[in-house]
């Protein structure tokens, strides 16, 4: 199939030595001029066809005029649309307006369906006139006064049978409308319902409108649009043709709905907090730097809620949540996007372990409820491949990160942790176990490298990492029964991290020494710092003391 975004190989006018095919292989003089002849003869068929549908499209037709349909399309998609904008203008010249300001739908297409999906077949209600609107996808004409066109909206399809006959226009006029219209174009239809002889739900039309000409040729349902990149950059492309994709955006606003219905039933308020800040506070993350120009003044944009909505809990707002993006300017790859979506909520009075039994609640409900199922199919590794199971059923496993991946080593890790004697333990493990690591490779960042690659790659189904050291959580409350460990977890399913929640720490003389700690540990990669100034107007709030509040944050 072409498409307008498909590159083809272009000769050039004149042959030359060492002209290199679209393998790149050098092709020959006698190459060069068969391709040559090839495309010349192309053109000139594509011309020829051009022309005779633009004469079609503009003239009245004679009485041996047939009816057009996506057989007659020209294959050039460039001709195409130099042909679709000449007929647009050649109507406007004659004073018809090919964009109508206004066509009333009395009926959706999945409403359509619903109510007439049970008539018989070759059954037709002539005493019912609905009107309904989408793009067409296909045309196939059989015989002088027959067409039959695919319409799809709202992600469902219906057949449209314009019979000569029963339209209001006449012959003539019947005839210069349908050759008009073309696959990708939005229409009206005002018509009766009913069911062709083989029971193909469809409607019959007494008037047809276009609404809004398509000049692009559009990708045939048939192959399919299947360049990635091309898919990505122009997403409307992506939605006309691969019907799949709408169920995509369909399920993402579904759970959205669900977790704000979710927190807000156990009395959660839902609240906005500042885009921009003086400092890129909440996580450690480098954040997008933008400039405000009434107030002279470089701001951040936030990589977290996380300070605005422990200042709201100080304040007594004691259940908190807000759905929203972050900016963070660091690497893409399939699992991370400089902006994405989270919801980060905090809840005065709870702790690490109440968290975590309301999260595997949410989660597992949802997917019970969206789906129908606790077990769902994934592709994980592409549409191409066999979907994986995975299973959300409660309860969900959990393991304790580093009692865990000891086991998974075989040998236990030197304490204490922070010493030196266990970084140079954990750099041999790595370097063992061909774990890529690059510098700094502080105590910290070879853990989390080690806990990628052993504990992880286990979590298809959903996993909870519990227990994290504290030099891995600075800001996480210390746990209550483990020293050196807190009382941390973090989701994972698909081996994908979705959520991160721990106990706070709300001594905020402790939190000071470490939140300075992180600030110094920040500079040292590279990462804005924070001034004396700054860090404490982020611990006055605190310091009018915070509850013990647990905090979570789901990625979606």
């Amino acid at each position: 199939m072409a498409t307008e975004q498909q590159s083809e190989h272009v000769l050039p006018e004149k042959y030359t030595e060492g002209l290199l095919d679209e393998n790149g292989n050098t092709m020959s003089k006698s190459e060069f001029k068969r391709r040559q002849k090839a495309a010349e003869k192309a053109k000139e068929m594509a011309e020829k066809a051009a022309k005779k549908a633009a004469e079609a499209a503009v003239k009245p037709p004679s009485k041996k005029a047939a009816l057009l349909d996506d057989s007659t399309e020209e294959l050039d998609p460039n001709l195409y649309f130099e042909n679709r904008v000449k007929a647009i203008v050649a109507k406007k010249e004659k004073g018809v307006n090919p964009y109508p300001h206004k066509f009333h739908v009395s009926t959706t297409l999945p409403e359509y369906i619903r109510q007439y999906a049970n008539l018989e077949a070759g059954r037709q209600l002539g005493d019912v006139t609905v009107s309904v609107a989408g793009r067409i996808f296909s045309k196939r004409a059989s015989g002088a006064k027959l067409l039959f066109y695919d319409l799809r909206a709202d992600g469902c399809k219906l057949q449209i049978m314009a019979d000569a006959r029963v339209s209001e226009l006449d012959e003539n006029g019947f005839l210069l409308l349908h050759n008009e219209v073309r696959r990708g174009d939005i229409v009206g239809i005002v018509g009766h319902p009913g069911k062709s002889q083989k029971g193909e739900l469809s409607i019959f039309p007494v008037k047809f409108t276009v609404l809004a000409p398509c000049l692009h040729m559009p990708p045939s349902l048939h192959f399919g649009l299947k360049d990635q990149e091309t898919r990505y950059r122009q997403r409307y492309l992506d939605l006309i043709v691969n019907n799949n994709v709408r169920s995509i955006f369909q399920t993402r606003s579904h759970i959205i709905q669900f977790v704000r219905r979710f927190l807000d039933e156990r009395g959660f308020l839902e609240v906005e907090t500042p885009m921009m800040n003086m400092i890129p506070g909440g996580a450690a993350a480098r954040p997008f730097v933008t400039y405000h120009n009434d107030l002279d003044m470089q701001l951040y944009m936030r990589v977290a809620p996380e300070l605005f909505l422990k200042q709201l809990v100080v304040g007594g707002l004691e259940r908190v949540y807000e759905i929203g993006r972050q900016f963070r300017n660091e690497g893409i790859d399939l699992t991370h996007n400089p902006e994405f979506t989270t919801c980060e909520f905090y809840q005065a009075y709870a702790d690490y372990t109440d968290l975590l039994t309301l999260t595997e609640q949410m989660i597992s409900q949802m997917v019970l409820k969206i789906k129908g199922s606790y077990k769902i199919r994934y592709p994980a590794d592409g549409p191409d491949k066999d979907p994986i199971e995975i299973d959300f059923t409660p309860p969900w496993r959990r393991i304790s990160m580093l009692s865990e991946l000891e086991t998974c080593l075989g040998e236990k890790l030197p304490q204490p942790l922070e010493s030196e004697e266990c970084r140079k333990k954990l750099v041999e493990l790595v370097d063992k176990h061909g774990v890529n690591c690059p510098p700094p490779q502080t105590i910290a960042r070879l853990l989390d490298k080690l806990v990628g690659e052993f504990l992880e790659e286990q979590c298809v189904n959903p996993t909870f990492i519990c227990d994290h050291p504290q030099l891995m959580s600075p800001l996480a409350k210390w746990h209550r029964s483990y020293p050196g460990l807190t009382e941390r977890f973090e989701l994972f399913i698909n081996k994908r991290e979705v959520c991160n929640a721990y106990t706070e720490l709300n001594d905020p003389i402790r939190q000071r020494e470490l939140f300075l700690d992180q600030a110094d540990q920040k500079a040292e990669v590279g990462l804005p710092g924070y001034s004396t100034t700054n860090v404490s107007c982020h611990l006055t709030a605190p310091a009018w003391f915070i509850p013990f509040v647990k905090g979570s944050i789901i990625s979606t």
